[in-house]
């Protein structure tokens, strides 16, 4: 869904890049931080499979509102087929993403956990095979929905208009949704289901508070220092509890940095989706649609994890040189750099190829001569010299009103609206030549579509079709409306009132705006298309999308060694029962580097795309070498042995623990009844996946 989700903002709910981009992170963010709200229902009342289908529903729910959201005949329509009233449309559509952000955050960590649980503890070969079909399932998942839905979402739908077929492209996932929802039910007899047990991230976090407020408290009192300010907990829990925290606090601060790599990682569905819009996706037997392109990321993964694996990091091994783990990610954070630096060299030639469009405080003009002779006459200060039937080379600009002097008897006094394109054809009105305005795009055309208008100076009312697109009936000397058209071959019939029909073929490409200039010489017949003139407003996008590739491969470079690296760096870090403590700290950074793309998107407001990629790259870098330092002075451990050394308290430090306990209740009228860790050398006992 998230394939298609920043242009379903763009084109149908209609905001701007900035504002679509804003969203797109927020919903993302709001992704990775429900997980946290998700393992404390699992673990502390529901248990997982319970979660996973009561969370499923509303995940389902929220994609079939996301449908629903995306019709656009539930409203009124303008005559260009968009919805009349945005409100409904926009209210159900953040109504659908949260639904998605609890449900999928919800069930993020309990499904994966759930099938872990299916295995006993002499299975771990097939706990193993488990988990990487697991890893290459998501993504298989993830490449065929990202050619799919886009495909899907480039049908046209509607009962009384035709549009993009976002319902389609959203209701399929929720229909499969539901699907797989019912067949994880149907096997609910057969599933290991565990009961809950109690949050260990609750536990952690009580720990964690009663050593900050037992340390304030005693801020002033004679009280002999201790090593480590969790120390301070020992008065309520046991020391090994205490260790553990420790051990998970030492690798949460590693984790710091780290949402700076999701902040780059994360924009391959925003920012980079929208600068595919701007470039040329033919690539010879098939054409790829912006939104596809993020079909590359998936590919390279399913090739590179295995190469690095068993080829790059067994090779750097022979070579003896110690690539621990923080130093691969370290370098994965370095080759996404490097990714936003080739997306800011590719924007720069983007940038290049697009026409200097008016500014807020100026106008431009383009001429086309409609008269079957050559023309010379002045605009302003420039001397122009047209022959029959042709245009200006490029759009004049003017930040004033100026004269346009076509000949004796007429010169005329023009003024174009700020911020315009537009187009003045020049028409003879008996002997005195004159001036006809039209109105032209100023931007490049949304979607990769060409905007294509006619002009008509035939002698008689002409009617443009190209299949069941409307030019209209154009009368003499006027101009059609545009029709966005797609790229390939297009193929227009021209025809008059007593039925006589000429065919016009143009090859189009991305982006472009034509205007077709019909002249007084056309003629219906076997070269009717011959006399037929084609004027191009705004040049087809010239870069291809093949040099997005690169970016593409930096990143997923990136991804496999610092994600997967990560992972297992924090588990091999974790004490055994505090695994999910730190699987929800590691989503919690992904939200977090969502949150900071809109911090500095809106913080930086800078105008070049490309210097927004370099801003990204440079923060990323400078985060680089703070998380070197980082890395050089942390000191890797083995949970298992610091585990082993407070398996078992010798009896004189039970006593001593019981007597601070009672100590204290008497210190502060009783204290609270119980303690949290009552069990917890039982519980320790068990292993989290």
């Amino acid at each position: 869904m998230r394939a298609v989700l920043v242009l379903y903002f763009k084109y149908f709910l209609l905001w701007d890049d900035d504002f679509a981009t804003t969203i797109y992170h927020t919903f993302v963010a709001l992704c990775y931080l429900t997980p946290i709200l998700g393992a404390i229902i699992a673990d502390s009342w529901l248990g997982k499979f319970k979660t996973i289908v009561y969370l499923s529903i509303v995940y389902a729910l929220g994609q079939v509102v996301m449908a629903v959201s995306a019709i656009h005949d539930i409203t009124d329509t303008n005559r260009d087929g968009t919805p009349d009233n945005m409100t409904l449309h926009v209210a159900l559509s953040m109504l659908g993403l949260i639904l998605i952000a609890l449900g999928t955050g919800g069930i993020k960590p309990c499904v994966a956990a759930f099938g872990g649980d299916q295995f006993q503890d002499d299975q771990e070969k097939q706990r193993s095979t488990f988990f990487s079909i697991f890893y290459l399932s998501i993504n298989a998942g993830s490449l065929l929905s990202t050619l799919i839905t886009p495909i899907l979402r480039a049908q046209e739908c509607g009962i009384y208009t035709k549009q993009e077929c976002y319902p389609l492209a959203f209701g399929v996932p929720a229909a499969l949704m539901v699907v797989s929802l019912l067949v994880f039910i149907v096997g609910s007899g057969m599933y290991n289901k565990t009961a809950p047990q109690g949050n260990i991230m609750v536990k952690v976090c009580k720990c964690i508070a009663f050593a900050i407020s037992n340390r304030f408290r005693h801020r002033s009192s004679v009280y002999p220092k201790r090593h480590h300010w969790m120390d301070w907990a020992e008065e309520r829990y046991d020391k090994l509890l205490i260790a553990q925290v420790k051990m998970v606090l030492k690798v949460l601060f590693l984790y710091i940095p780290l949402p700076m790599f999701w902040a780059l990682f994360d924009q391959q569905g925003s920012r980079w989706t929208l600068q595919a819009t701007t470039m040329n996706g033919n690539f010879g037997l098939l054409t790829i649609m912006p939104d596809q392109m993020q079909t590359v990321n998936p590919i390279l993964i399913l090739v590179l994890v295995p190469v690095v694996d068993s080829i790059v990091y067994p090779l750097i091994a022979k070579c003896r040189i110690n690539f621990t783990p923080l130093k691969r990610m370290n370098v994965g954070m370095f080759l996404a750099g490097l990714a936003f630096v080739a997306a800011a060299l590719v924007q720069l030639q983007i940038d290049k190829t697009l026409p200097t469009f008016p500014s807020s405080t100026e106008g431009q003009v383009k001429f086309i001569n409609m008269i079957n002779e050559k023309v010379n006459f002045t605009a302003g200060d420039n001397g122009i010299s047209l022959d029959a039937f042709t245009a200006s080379e490029d759009y004049l600009t003017f930040d004033e009103p100026f004269h346009l002097n076509l000949g004796p008897g007429a010169n005329y006094p023009i003024s174009v609206p700020d911020g315009t394109r537009n187009t003045i054809i020049i028409v003879q009105d008996a002997v005195v030549y004159g001036h006809i305005n039209f109105k032209d795009f100023a931007a490049k055309p949304d979607k990769g579509a060409n905007a294509i208008r006619f002009l008509n100076g035939f002698h008689s009312a002409l009617n443009v079709t190209l299949g069941e697109e409307q030019f209209g009936n154009i009368v003499n000397n006027n101009m059609s409306q545009y029709v966005n058209v797609s790229q390939g071959l297009a193929k227009f019939q021209i025809k008059n009132d007593v039925g006589d029909v000429c065919m016009y073929e143009q090859t189009l490409g991305f982006g472009s705006s034509f205007t077709m200039v019909i002249p007084s010489t056309f003629a219906f017949g076997p070269n009717c298309a011959d006399t037929i003139r084609p004027i191009m407003d705004i040049s087809p996008n010239s870069v291809h999308m093949a040099l997005q590739i690169p970016q593409y491969f930096f990143m997923t470079a990136g991804e496999v060694v610092f994600s997967v690296t990560g992972l297992e760096f924090s588990y091999s870090q974790a004490p055994s029962n505090m695994k999910s403590v730190l699987q929800a700290g590691w989503l919690l950074t992904v939200a977090v580097g969502n949150i900071i793309v809109l911090i500095v998107a809106e913080a930086a407001t800078l105008e070049d795309q490309w210097a927004e990629y370099l801003l990204f790259a440079s923060l990323l870098v400078f985060v680089c070498i703070v998380f070197s330092f980082m890395a050089y002075f942390y000191k890797y451990i083995d949970p298992t042995k610091i585990e082993a050394q407070f398996t078992q308290l010798d009896p004189e430090e039970k006593e001593k623990r019981k007597s601070l306990e009672m100590t204290r209740k008497e210190s502060h009228g009783g204290g609270r009844k119980g303690s949290d860790s009552s069990s917890d050398n039982e519980k320790v006992k068990q292993t989290r996946i």
